[in-house]
């Protein structure tokens, strides 16, 4: 009997984990079925920004810097222009016409940080043919005035207002750097989170010391920054009504398996994609079949949260005990 890979993302079946984020590889039809032919699960199209609803008479050069200072997806890594989207209009024409072309979800991205008419967009994402929206939300307090409870309430309110637009599953893709993850995300999946997306992954600005400027600079992720999802993923399994989904260092297949052991619904992967190209989905795949088969895992549903906080035999290692462990063992190498 062959491995059955299936998994359940959004209450959306997948045929398999790996899932598209939202990149320059989800920018146009062309790449969108060379990715799907290569066996990606589904797809998360690039965002579409609070500011090009807003501003969308903007002129195009001013948009793209003011939203390469606000979002994680930085300048670099848009698309050229024409290939891509100047306003809803076209990126609602992309919904549709991904939908046509694929015959996997296709999940639209809204990126926002205040409340706003522009949440209405969601609707026209729905009526587009959109299976889920993924709701990026990206706020920097850097208000000394700002406090940790009037963030979280933008973030709750802004999930929620969303939410209440759509009948399609929403997930959120939201920052680790909350004192209280866990509280968080079960506050998320109550404002009506169908899914939380673990984590954004911010880029942070850089000096050129030839030009005295500060400018964005986008580092491509490495399979070291995988645990911080993995650890929340593992502490948040079974204890939030929520789908979860891991992004930010997914490279290999060894990588993909850690991140289902720990309790992912699927994993999304784009610096992976950006070096290796759709190919590289085909790669992967075959290698977490190949490996549970050698261990005679049934699904991946059987296999999913095996390792989570809830069920791995050490529930500590995920807390404070993992850090003591990790410098004493440390210590140990040097003697």
């Amino acid at each position: 009997m062959s491995t059955d890979l299936r998994s359940r993302y959004l209450g959306l079946e997948l045929k398999n984990p790996v899932v598209a984020a939202a990149s320059p590889m989800t920018s146009s039809i062309d790449s969108l079925k060379r990715l799907e032919d290569a066996g990606i699960a589904a797809v998360v199209l690039p965002s579409l920004f609070e500011e090009q609803i807003e501003h969308e008479d903007m002129a195009t050069h001013n948009l793209m810097l003011f939203g390469a200072e606000l979002s994680p997806e930085a300048r670099s890594f848009f698309p050229e222009m024409q290939h891509y989207n100047t306003g809803p209009d076209n990126y609602l024409k992309l919904i549709g016409e991904a939908k046509q072309a694929l015959g996997v979800p296709v999940i639209p991205s809204l990126n926002g940080c205040t409340p706003g008419g522009w949440t209405d967009i969601a609707k026209q994402f729905e009526q587009a043919g959109a299976d889920a929206i993924e709701l990026n939300v990206y706020f920097l307090a850097t208000d000394p005035d700002d406090t940790s409870a009037g963030v979280e309430k933008r973030y709750v309110d802004l999930v929620a207002s969303v939410s209440s637009m759509v009948s399609i599953p929403v997930a959120v893709k939201v920052s680790p750097y909350f004192s209280a993850m866990a509280n968080m995300a079960a506050r998320l999946a109550a404002a009506g989170a169908s899914g939380l997306v673990l984590f954004n992954r911010f880029v942070q600005p850089d000096i050129l010391l030839d030009e005295l400027e500060v400018a964005p600079h986008l580092v491509l992720s490495t399979s070291d920054e995988l645990r911080l999802a993995l650890r929340w993923i593992a502490i948040l399994r079974g204890r939030v009504k929520a789908s979860l989904a891991a992004t930010g260092g997914a490279h290999t297949a060894d990588d993909v398996l850690k991140l289902l052991l720990a309790g992912a619904d699927c994993v999304m992967i784009a610096s992976s994609l950006l070096r290796k190209g759709p190919n590289h989905v085909a790669a992967l795949v075959s290698g977490v079949e190949k490996w549970m088969t050698e261990r005679e895992y049934d699904s991946v549903e059987q296999m999913k949260g095996s390792l989570s906080q809830q069920s791995c035999p050490d529930p500590a290692a995920f807390e404070r005990a993992n850090y003591m462990k990790a410098l004493t063992s440390y210590s140990s190498e040097l003697d």
